[in-house]
């Protein structure tokens, strides 16, 4: 069995590519988007109905940059890749605070005995003739019941 140092000397030592996760840096472009996004006046607008106040987008223009910074020198600009890694690194540990806070519920380590089981008859019974039963059918070779010609449009 390989361990991590044996893997870590098998890749050949990239000295261009010093980061580690070089993976986490998004294209540019989309950097560039999220601080327009956050900018504009809708987002404002709704940045100020939720929280009280204009959210701080300047992280989004500072990602930009020194992805730009980092693509321009064809990696060479270490240390602009190495903040933009550390501030995707920083965006997740925050998206994913209340996942790790939550004591609430026991995570599993494997899916339930029964979570393939059949659908109750009542509930089969519910989903006939429904668009995505007929289209499950479709996609899985069936032949639809062709006894009526209906319309599954409804005018309200």
């Amino acid at each position: 069995m390989a361990t991590k140092s044996d893997n870590a000397d098998s890749k050949p030592n990239n000295s261009k590519d010093p980061i580690v996760d070089t993976w986490a840096i998004r294209p540019c472009h989309l950097y560039k988007e999220e601080y327009d996004d956050c900018t504009s006046f809708k987002a404002r607008f709704h940045q100020y109905f939720i929280f009280g106040k204009d959210t701080d987008c300047s992280q989004w223009l500072t990602d930009y940059q020194n992805c730009e910074r980092y693509h321009q020198s064809n990696g060479n600009d270490v240390d602009a890749g190495t903040a933009v890694v550390k501030s995707e690194e920083e965006r997740r540990r925050v998206r994913l605070r209340a996942h790790f806070a939550n004591d609430t519920w026991q995570k599993r380590k494997e899916p339930p005995h029964d979570w393939a089981s059949p659908l109750p008859d009542w509930m089969e019974k519910r989903n006939e003739n429904t668009y995505l039963e007929l289209k499950q059918k479709e996609l899985s070779g069936q032949s639809a019941s062709q006894g009526e010609e209906r319309s599954l449009c409804t005018i309200m």
